[in-house]
């Protein structure tokens, strides 16, 4: 594919960007719903981390087989499909009756949204020079925070209006617009075909040791991550009593934040490097943990905690995408990004359900543990700038 002019750059990194907002708001909007799900499906509060893992362990599975065959196909049609999938899935989430169905759409969910993530970071990988690619990241990253602003907000206020389910067909709705907007805008990528055939193998990819150490920080982060995140909603509404009508008020607060430090962080990236803004992202987020989850009760007002948090890991996503985008050739981003998204899946699985083994609820609902798994993030977050520099050492040299 030839190189693309500014606007037509731009159209497509919004595109991706719109494909990004459904992908991540299917799963970020689950977890904020999980206490009127859990209600009405009769779901111990402890266990909500378990469907939030279901879908993260089913994306890592997915990330492992697509790495086998994402490569070999038009980059559009690999997304088209992707997308497809998870627009299915999330409808028949608003069906689900019981535990095991809910897990079961969360599953299939995830089958299609570790894909549908892989093939988009391949897409900018492939269309943006290296020299921008922290600004087209930023970019493409915005669609958390736009989730966050608008996306979860919502839907915390159509089940408040109709019920728990009425996000899920929503978002379902709003993705069969998004894939008929690739079908129709999403230009042929074929160039990674098109190169001489890499006769490099996933197990002789493993074996490079920027590429192992660029899985184990992402797999690191997430389970650092999710340790906490599937279980904040909760502990902010049974524990710091934070009112279940503000939440989305919060989110929206939250989301605005990361809008504007991804737009900053994009080129704070592009200008000074991936380590250093990885590295501020990764003390502000201890800072976080430390004032307030580590405590019984946050030390410091919920509002700043939730900003802070949210604006410190999107300084840290921006950071970390545009150096891992440097890590495979072209016609082995889509392999590498699907073991990425394994990984990452792993990590998220993983991190959510031993977080969930260390949690208790109380008939209040109030979570009995949250100050230990506020410890194991913290830990990770202070571990991960010294292997995120030892990666840059590698591959983050000028061209």
């Amino acid at each position: 594919m030839s190189p693309l002019n500014e606007r037509s750059e731009r159209n497509l990194l919004l595109l991706i960007a719109a494909v990004q907002f459904v992908n991540i708001l299917d799963f970020m909007m689950v977890m904020p719903l999980g206490p009127d799900f859990a209600v009405d499906l009769g779901i111990p509060t402890a266990r909500l981390g378990l469907i939030g893992g279901s879908y993260t362990a089913s994306a890592a599975v997915a990330g492992i087989l697509g790495a086998r065959f994402l490569d070999r196909f038009d980059r559009r049609s690999a997304l088209a499909v992707s997308m497809a999938g998870l627009v299915v899935a999330t409808a028949l989430g608003g069906f689900a009756w019981d535990f095991p169905s809910l897990l079961a759409a969360r599953v299939l969910a995830g089958a299609f949204g570790g894909p549908a993530t892989s093939v988009s970071m391949a897409v900018v990988a492939d269309v943006v020079p290296p020299a921008r690619r922290g600004q087209a990241m930023g970019l493409v990253a915005g669609a958390f925070a736009i989730a966050s602003v608008l996306g979860v907000p919502a839907g915390l206020e159509l089940a408040r209006l109709g019920s728990w389910r009425t996000p899920f067909w929503a978002v379902a709705t709003l993705g069969v617009l998004v894939v008929g907007g690739a079908l129709w805008k999403l230009p042929s990528l074929r160039g990674h075909l098109e190169e001489e055939k890499s006769t490099t193998t996933s197990w002789e990819l493993l074996r490079r040791p920027e590429v192992l150490l660029a899985l184990a920080i992402s797999g690191l982060l997430t389970a650092g991550n999710f340790v906490v995140i599937p279980n904040i909603s909760t502990f902010l509404q049974y524990n710091a009593s934070y009112p279940r009508e503000s939440l989305g008020g919060l989110y929206m607060v939250g989301g605005l934040t990361s809008l504007a430090v991804l737009r900053l962080a994009g080129r704070g990236v592009d200008r000074l490097g991936t380590a250093p803004l990885f590295t501020l992202g990764s003390v502000l987020v201890a800072g976080v943990l430390a004032l307030g989850f580590v405590p019984e009760l946050p030390l410091v007002p919920v509002v700043s905690i939730f900003v802070v948090f949210m604006g410190s890991q999107s300084v840290r996503n921006v950071s970390l995408q545009a150096l891992l985008s440097k890590v495979p050739e072209q016609n082995e981003r889509a392999r590498f990004q699907s073991m990425n998204s394994a990984l990452q899946h792993v990590g998220s699985a993983g991190g959510a359900m031993f977080g969930a083994s260390l949690l208790t609820e109380t008939e209040g609902h109030h979570l009995v543990g949250m100050p230990r798994l506020a410890l194991l993030s913290l830990s990770a977050s202070l571990i991960l700038p010294v292997m995120v520099y030892a990666l840059v050492r590698r591959v983050d040299r000028p061209r």
